[in-house]
């Protein structure tokens, strides 16, 4: 799973905290990356960090959703 965010972002801050709070209930690996590093992720997501991702899709923006974050890992079992 991506976090699509930035390094001063509270809300990217409190999307990490909350994800690694599901990760005994839903085991994956983490990635975090920096849209400010990259122009297109920038163009991509910048108006909507935090961006979650899992396998290219898009499963939430702004604050963690904990149903379709459940109904994602409901897809790929």
């Amino acid at each position: 799973m991506t976090v699509y965010g930035r390094e001063d972002c509270h809300l990217c801050h409190d999307m990490i905290a909350e994800l690694e709070a599901f990760q005994p209930d839903y085991p994956f690996s983490l990635e975090i990356v920096d849209v400010e590093e990259d122009e297109n992720l920038e163009r991509q997501y910048g108006h909507l960090v935090p961006v979650l991702t899992g396998n290219g899709e898009e499963i939430c923006h702004y604050h963690l959703d904990p149903v379709a974050l459940a109904a994602y890992f409901g897809k790929i079992r």
